[in-house]
């Protein structure tokens, strides 16, 4: 397929060299789309049809066979070899049992090893004799170690999951998920389905996975192009909001207020207040005639612009064309036929424009917030009833900033200048969004993200648990609300399948403490793994427990509060050991990562040291965002977790 896709000939098709150009990309990406991937097979699985699907199940038809795979495959002729795990025909792979059979007589699932078919395992669905058993494979390729970013799950996809990823482009999806339950695989699973099953429509709106930094976007970044899908793009919330070089930070409490949807209200008032009722007519001077538009019909044409509640931009460019049809109007009564060109050279006449000028100003985005931050009298008068008095001294500027370039901006307030740039000109919206992590956005931070999708639709990842911020998420409805997807379907995956038995039931200990209604993860891995807890007397215990773990096949993590990292990394320099930053990709030379405890979020090794874990809870700004911050750090380990300590544990897990 790839060949056939190389040898193409354009020559003889391209009308011009735009075309040709515009043609040798598309089959460019085609090309890079169709790229073998080293150690991963065509297929993984077969289904056995009882009945051709669609056909008339009559007594005698016969069935038909497919093999499943991460890409359609064809033959010379045409004909499918493999079809795309997306595929309709290809659901009952996932969904059929022993219960609903789906019409499958037979599900063969394909062990492989280094691309190598290895083993086969087959269940008769439709055969009342032969029992229900867990499939074997299934577990060993959810156990598999995990060396490199995050790969697919195209061969392990459950039920629960599989009618999330396959549900509709309609509609928001907000998926709470505990660690290991997969929701960012499920999350990116379902942009690769919805862009096979609208990929028009999404082509022309586009797609977008946002994650929580960058070392989380480089650790998935491979799952989408190893499904064949590589027009997604990926952003950070910072990066959506970059209209101002961030430079400074916000304590926790500026950044809570600043974060408050309250501030959404502050920002429209002071946006509007920029307006001004006309006190003088304006008089358009054409040729000989003079034709005046009187302040009060100026007052009215403002006012219904104000009512309409459209963007202050908006506004701004239809008033100079509201006033000219006024003058219009006048010109048809006294006799004269003016058309479309004569509206459009009195919406220009400098008279109108020095009215538009006067009566509905220019408003800067950035300066506005800036006068906001610094001005204690403009901001009393926008906050006045919405934010409180202390609220108000909390965001002031201690000192003020003499221009946008020189202003020390926070990533707060580059998430107000984005909701003012809104309010001044619609942001341009998106087919589809993934928001993953989403439990420690504040909601002004979902409002950003919302604006991106306000025409399309969104799936919401995130773990309520694991929310480590000060105004972390308290109820995804509420999320949703700010969001600006109030309908969205609420789904909540409880069955964890990368996190060990041993590992999660521990780490649950915290739960009453940070979400008490969430429901626990249940693991369902056989392999109850590996948990070690390790009182020790110095630093040269941690490196030896990394040492130890490092004789295993896999990747290992030293997890630790940020605070800890210099030193840990530099004992582990001293004893020789190799280690790489997170969001870097491991080798099998190099498999430790030293990751500091603010960004281990979304990550995941086969085998972790977490060092200090009171250290972890201490470094945050209160006890709850600590315990949080604690639960992510536990639930890193695929395999296994050893946790050393010097100081004692919290009381919450002892």
């Amino acid at each position: 397929m790839r060949e056939d896709v190389e040898s193409l000939d354009i020559s003889d098709v391209t009308a011009n060299w735009v075309n040709a150009q515009i043609l040798q990309r598309q089959i460019g990406e085609r090309i890079k789309a169709l790229a073998d991937l080293s150690h991963t097979p065509l297929f993984f699985g077969r289904l056995d049809y009882l009945h051709a699907p669609g056909a008339d199940r009559a007594e005698g038809a016969e069935g038909e066979r497919f093999y499943i795979g991460r890409r359609h495959v064809h033959d010379g002729d045409g004909d499918p070899m493999v079809i795309d795990w997306r595929a309709p025909v290809s659901q009952p792979f996932y969904r059929a049992s022993k219960k609903d059979p789906l019409d499958i007589a037979l599900r063969r699932r394909f062990g492989y090893t280094g691309g190598d078919l290895t083993a086969y395992e087959d269940e008769h669905l439709s055969d009342p004799a032969e029992a229900a058993a867990t499939s074997k494979l299934l577990q060993q390729e959810i156990e598999r170690p995990r060396v490199g970013p995050m790969r697919d799950i195209v061969a392990t996809i459950q039920p629960e999951q599989d009618e999330i990823v396959r549900s509709g482009l309609g509609g928001t999806v907000c998926v709470q998920g505990g660690p290991g339950t997969g929701k960012t695989a499920v999350g990116l699973h379902r942009v690769a389905y919805l862009l096979y099953a609208h990929r028009e429509r999404l082509a022309r709106t586009g797609t977008l996975v946002i994650g929580p930094n960058r070392s989380f976007l480089h650790y998935i970044e491979q799952v989408l192009p190893a499904l064949g899908e590589l027009t997604v793009k990926q952003a950070t919330v910072d990066d959506l909001v970059a209209h101002v070089e961030v430079r400074g930070t916000d304590d926790a409490a500026a950044a809570l207020v600043k974060g408050d949807a309250r501030m959404a209200e502050v920002l429209r008032r002071a946006v509007h207040a920029h307006v001004s009722m006309p006190t003088e007519p304006v008089v358009v001077v054409r040729g000989s005639r003079r034709w005046r538009v009187p302040a009060y019909e100026l007052e009215d044409i403002v006012r219904e612009l104000l009512d309409r509640g459209i963007r202050y931009g908006a506004a701004r460019e239809a008033l100079p064309q509201r006033i000219a049809h006024a003058v219009l109007v006048q010109m048809e009564r006294s006799g004269e036929a003016p058309d479309d060109r004569v509206q459009d050279a009195v919406a220009r006449n400098s008279a109108v424009k020095a009215a538009v000028k006067q009566i509905w100003p220019p408003v800067d985005p950035a300066k506005l917030v800036l006068r906001l931050l610094t001005d204690a009298d403009f901001l009393a008068l926008h906050a006045e009833d919405v934010l409180s008095e202390e609220e108000q001294k909390t965001i002031l500027w201690t000192k003020p900033a003499r221009s946008v370039k020189s202003a020390q901006w926070s990533p707060a307030d580059a998430v107000l200048i984005d909701e003012a740039q809104d309010l001044v000109q619609r942001t341009h919206s998106l087919g589809h969004v993934v928001l993953d992590e989403a439990q420690d956005l504040s909601p002004m931070q979902y409002r950003a993200v919302g604006r991106r999708c306000t025409t399309g639709s969104a799936t919401v990842l995130g773990d309520l648990a694991q929310g480590t911020t000060p105004w972390a998420t308290r109820s995804w409805d509420q999320a949703l609300a700010h969001l600006g997807k109030a309908d969205g379907v609420i789904e909540e995956l409880t069955a964890g399948f990368r996190v060990p038995t041993d590992v999660i039931t521990y780490a649950s200990r915290l739960l009453p403490h940070i979400a008490p209604g969430l429901t626990p993860v249940a693991s369902v891995r056989e392999n109850p793994g590996f948990f070690d807890l390790r009182a020790i007397e110095d630093t040269a215990e941690v490196v030896a427990a990394c040492e130890e773990l490092l004789r295993n096949e896999g990747s290992i993590g030293l997890i630790a509060a940020d605070a800890r990292i210099p030193p840990l990394a530099e004992a582990l320099t001293a004893a020789g050991i190799g280690y790489l930053p997170p969001g870097e990709e491991t080798t099998h030379t190099t498999r430790l990562t030293l990751v500091p405890a603010s960004l281990a979020k979304g990550l995941e090794y086969d085998y972790v040291v977490l060092d200090e874990p009171q250290a972890v809870v201490t470094a945050e700004p209160d006890e709850r965002t600590g315990l949080r911050r604690l639960y992510v750090t536990l639930t890193r380990a695929v395999s296994g977790l050893i946790i050393t300590h010097m100081s004692p544990l919290p009381p919450q897990l002892t």
